[in-house]
């Protein structure tokens, strides 16, 4: 049962050594089955794999036995004991039955499009949270396989604190794969509760939240430190970042928002991922706005849709975006035209690489969560003391001074929608304290 429960380190073992298998990509008629075979490389690549032979094929539904037909299947065989193969990979989800018999007939182990990612994701996860997310993804991936391995199932063992008498091997490991699948999602409640209490202070400060989303190796992490300046992990490669990180960015007009970077999508993403990341993908439900990051050198509008998608799972999908274009240095002539989406509040086109396009993206963002910025003079009463702080927190506030009567006269910059919002949440309409002689005017 070791062998079992400790899957996160064997599946980091077995893909820090680089191991030699055979890919499978079927091509089928209905889309449903159908995947991406250069996305399947670099699924593969990211995974350590070396891909010793590649069997494609085509055909019109999954084999309900073994997914493949019998002659593919025999072709495995062959190839598995020709150049000593240690792994079969499928780009597709395999059930748990057609993975044992293809192990049975080809004698060599047998991971499906799901386990692979989940191998990836093992090893790119750093923080404690990260790492308890994918092994609970991992645990829940296996425990639908659980007879892969054992060859003594059908003996029954009495140990004392380890089963009752008569209990068989593979219940055991039930038994105790869900005590750990219990264990682990106490500990991520505990996470998620931490995360929500610091999401309460973040919205306590009056600061609009944005999330970076995006298909996996779109640039969100280049495009996240290139507008805050930090210093997040970034690579071209698939799930380079797993885990969320929030800094504050700086507008036009002393405007500030809070920006985070997010765990990239996939075509297909296993279920097991989404129920085990719902505590990091909550920054995207809590978010005001969404920039949607899209690499112009591959597939936009198919992109585009599979975000969206998880999206909507996610329950987001009515939240505003801004679909903003990366690497054009790599496409500078194949730009997509100017479109109009449900709910995008516009486009931007940019290189995080470069920086081209940054300060306009900036510009949009300035637009987006504020509009245009009005110059008001207010008169609070003494008991406004929160909204003074939020003023203080989202406007920009030119001069004040306090009246004998204890009111405070501000003199500030703010949108209309800010405004209007921090008076809400004090219990006030913007009218019951602007000013009788308030000017008000577009700041250029």
């Amino acid at each position: 049962m070791r062998r079992d429960v400790n899957a996160t380190a064997g599946a980091k073992a077995t893909a820090r050594a680089s191991v030699r298998a055979a890919l499978v990509h079927i091509n089928f008629r209905s889309p449903q089955y159908n995947e991406e075979f250069d996305e399947f490389l670099l699924l593969a690549q990211s995974s350590g794999i070396t891909p010793a032979a590649i069997i494609k094929g085509s055909r019109a539904v999954p084999d309900p036995r073994c997914f493949i037909g019998s002659g593919k299947v025999d072709e495995l065989a062959q190839q598995a004991r020709q150049q000593q193969l240690e792994l079969i990979v499928f780009n597709h989800a395999l059930t748990p039955a057609q993975e044992r018999n293809i192990e049975k007939i080809v004698s060599c182990r047998v991971l499906d499009r799901v386990g692979l990612i989940l191998d990836i994701f093992a090893q790119r996860a750093r923080s404690h949270e990260g790492k308890l997310q994918v092994e609970l993804a991992q645990l829940q991936h296996l425990s639908t396989r659980l007879v892969r391995g054992w060859q003594h199932l059908e003996r029954q063992k009495g140990g004392i604190g380890l089963r009752g008498p008569g209990e068989m091997q593979l219940e055991t490991d039930r038994r105790l794969l869900g005590k750990r699948i219990k264990t682990i999602n106490a500990r991520l409640e505990k996470v998620k509760r931490q995360r929500r209490q610091g999401q309460r202070l973040r919205k306590r400060s009056r600061l609009l939240q944005a999330s970076l989303v995006g298909y996996t190796n779109a640039g969100k992490s280049s495009l996240f430190n290139r507008l805050t300046g930090a210093d997040v992990y970034a690579a071209d490669k698939l799930f380079a970042t797993l885990d969320p990180t929030i800094r504050r960015l700086e507008l036009q007009h002393n405007t500030g928002i809070l920006l985070s970077d997010t765990v990239g999508f996939i075509r297909h993403i296993p279920h097991d991922l989404i129920e085990s990341f719902h505590a990091t993908l909550e920054e995207v439900r809590a978010a005001d706005l969404l920039l949607h990051v899209v690499a112009v050198n591959e597939d936009s509008q198919l992109r585009i849709a599979e975000v969206n998608q998880v999206i909507q799972a996610l329950g987001a999908q009515h939240i505003p975006q801004i679909i903003v274009y990366n690497k054009i240095d790599l496409c500078p002539d194949n730009l997509p035209a100017e479109r109009s989406g449900n709910g995008s509040t516009g486009k931007a086109w940019v290189s995080a690489r470069t920086g081209v396009g940054i300060a306009s993206l900036k510009q949009r963002l300035a637009a987006a969560v504020g509009g245009d910025r009005f110059a008001h003079d207010l008169k609070l009463p003494a008991t406004a003391g929160r909204l003074r702080a939020g003023l203080f927190a989202c406007a920009r506030v030119h001069a004040e001074e306090v009246a004998a009567n204890g009111d405070w006269l501000m003199q500030i910059e703010v949108a209309p929608a800010v405004l209007q919002r921090l008076c809400q949440e004090n219990g006030l309409k913007p009218e019951q304290v602007m000013r009788p002689h308030a000017s008000r005017f577009v700041i250029p």
